[in-house]
This record gives structure tokens, sequence and C-alpha cells, in this order.
């Protein structure tokens, strides 16, 4: 493609399935090449923190907030797109677990056989202070299967897990063979802001803001709600 240039996207596996389905069609109409890398916030910070920079984040809300006051990020090109949660999943065709109240979300871990969940994921570092919270950490530590990042609900292809804890687009983004069960309960849930910046360094700015500017788009932001955001 003659005059194309390309971004470096430091986002999360959360954003994989939007951007599967949004890229090539930016890419035709602006010329303009996306290099994402899908890594957890904490291991972007650790990126960031051994010298390693981008051209755009797409990012939680406070990861973005974190570093523009760190001031690696344009503040003006800040945006929020969607408000996630955190949900559970089973493998497609499966019973879906009673996670209505605290009382059955508790049960349901107690009685799972395995439980998906990340290690230094968002919704893997809540999940590990909930369930200190409502102490019941040693039964369900003795039972979790954890990986660093990544899909963890792909544990139930293969069997490893019967339910998988992460963030909806995460757990829906692992493929057709997974169902979301439900929300955590209100009382437990942690909701999630999509935000982005443009990184200061950035030799592209511009381009940053069209591809910022691009996810923004009503076109663009039913793709979000199908692959589990709740659009702004």
């Amino acid at each position: 493609m003659a005059n194309t240039i390309t971004l470096k996207v430091m986002t999360s596996n959360a954003l994989r399935t939007v951007f599967r389905d949004l890229l090539p069609a930016f890419e035709r109409a602006h010329h303009i090449k996306i290099d994402a890398s899908y890594d957890p916030a904490k291991r972007v910070q650790l990126r960031l923190s051994a010298g390693e920079t981008a051209d755009v984040a797409v990012s939680n809300l406070p990861a973005i907030e974190r570093m523009i006051s760190e001031n690696i990020l344009d503040a003006t090109s800040r945006r929020e797109f969607a408000h996630y949660g955190i949900g559970i999943a089973v493998k497609a065709g499966a019973a879906k677990p009673d996670i209505g109240t605290v009382d059955a979300f508790k049960r349901t871990l107690l009685n799972a056989r395995s439980i998906a969940c990340t290690i230094d994921g968002a919704s893997g570092i809540y999940f590990a202070e909930l369930i200190k919270r409502l102490d019941i950490a040693e039964a369900v530590n003795a039972k979790a299967s954890r990986q660093p990042g990544g899909l963890c609900a792909e544990q139930l292809l293969d069997g490893r897990a019967d339910i998988a804890i992460q963030q909806v687009p995460e757990l829906l983004a692992a493929g057709p063979g997974i169902e979301v069960a439900a929300l955590l309960p209100a009382e437990l849930q942690k909701m999630s802001v999509l935000s982005a910046g443009v990184f200061k360094a950035s030799t592209q700015a511009q381009a940053g803001r069209t591809f910022i500017d691009f996810l923004a788009t009503p076109a663009s932001l039913l793709s979000f709600k199908a692959a589990g955001f709740d659009p702004l």
C-alpha cells in the first residue's frame, strides 16, 4: 500500500475481537497500518518502565491516567469509549452457574472443579483480592488455574477448567465455544472504563488521533458492544 505508515498500539486482550473486526477497514480507508500488541496493563507498565514506547495506548482508565501523570501520553488526546465488567464464563452448552447473589457466587466458586483466571490482568488482580475479602481464598486458590495474562477462558475449551473469571470482552474473545454465564453480582463488581491516548514521543501524533477518532465512531462502537463492552 503506497504511502502507508505504521502505528504501534499498546492495548489489552479485551480489544482482540474489536480490532480484528475494525482494523482492516481502518487500514484501507486511512492508509495507516496498525501494529497492535496485546498485554495486561501491568505488563504494559513494565514495558514502558524498560524504555519501550509506542504511538497509541488503549487500556483501562487508571492505566491511561497514570501514563498521562507520568508525562507519557498527551492529555489532550485522551478519550473514553465504553464501560466493561467482570463475568464468569463456561464452555458453550455447559450448565450456567448461579452467581446472582454474593452467597450464590461463593457457592459456585467453592463447588467448581477448577477456576481459570489470570495473575497480571486487572480482573485477576481484583479476583485475588475479592476471594480474600469473602474469606474463601484458601479453598479457591487450591483449585485456581492461573496464567500470567491472555485469554483464560481458553482453558474451558480443553477441559483444564470448568469456569473462567475475567473481564467480559476477554472472555468473549476466547472464541465461539465460550458462553458468558453472567456478570459478577453488583455488590462485588468492578467496572472499568476503556480509554485511549497518544504517546507524547510519537512522531505520528496526528495519525494516532485519527485512529482514536475512528474508534469513537458510531459504527466502531457497535463492534465494541458486540464484543462485550457497554459504549458510552
